[in-house]
């Protein structure tokens, strides 16, 4: 399952291993239910996770699955 959620200062990139900062977002996939995986905006970019999109308007980046 992936789920799109903003950071508290305190979640750490898997793919690239940096901090992520306050009020980010990023994207968690379990694996299983003891494996999770989380990812930065930049490295869900670089995996195809991440797309923008028009909507009213306006581009906006989405985390979530079509």
């Amino acid at each position: 399952m992936h789920r799109g959620c903003m950071s508290l200062g305190q979640t750490e990139c898997d793919e690239c291993h940096r901090t992520i900062p306050y009020l980010e977002r990023y994207l968690v996939i379990e694996e299983t239910e003891d494996k999770r995986i989380h990812l930065c905006v930049d490295c869900c970019l670089k995996k195809g996770y991440a797309h923008y999109k028009v909507e009213k308007g306006k581009q906006v980046l989405t985390l979530l699955e079509e």
